[in-house]
């Protein structure tokens, strides 16, 4: 199966701890997702999130810094997993995530690159600015 991977940059008005804090936390997640998530807090605990449709386990946690899953949504090739990036550096004005999803199958990377932006970081952002 062909892959391809995504890159994406995001300013939020939050500390780097609070936007750590909004991916890991299973009651501030389905704040902005408005969808239910389990998430370990744990190296190699799992997680699933928007009501099951994405699943995966944490590989490496540095809070407020990293965090790196892998991770696949429910109607990719059954066993198939991509890795997700996110890396949260403070700035003037916030912070800044770097994220990436490596290995995405061919036919699901533009819903998933428009999902990043439409069901995470947007409502992210309206969190953060107190909405």
């Amino acid at each position: 199966m062909k892959t391809k991977n995504i890159r994406q940059s995001v300013q939020f008005k939050a500390a780097p701890l609070a936007v750590y804090e909004a991916m890991m936390d299973v009651k501030k997640h389905a704040r902005f997702t408005g969808a239910s998530a389990k998430i370990s807090r744990k190296v190699g605990g799992g997680f699933s999130a928007y009501d099951g449709y994405c699943e995966g386990k944490n590989l490496e946690l540095k809070a407020g810094k990293t965090i790196v899953q892998s991770w696949r949504s429910s109607d990719w090739p059954e066993g198939h997993f991509s890795t997700v990036t996110f890396e949260m550096a403070k700035n003037s004005r916030g912070t800044q995530l770097r994220f990436s999803q490596t290995g995405i199958p061919e036919s699901q990377v533009i819903a998933i690159r428009e999902g990043w932006k439409e069901f995470y970081w947007k409502p992210m952002k309206k969190m953060f600015a107190g909405g």
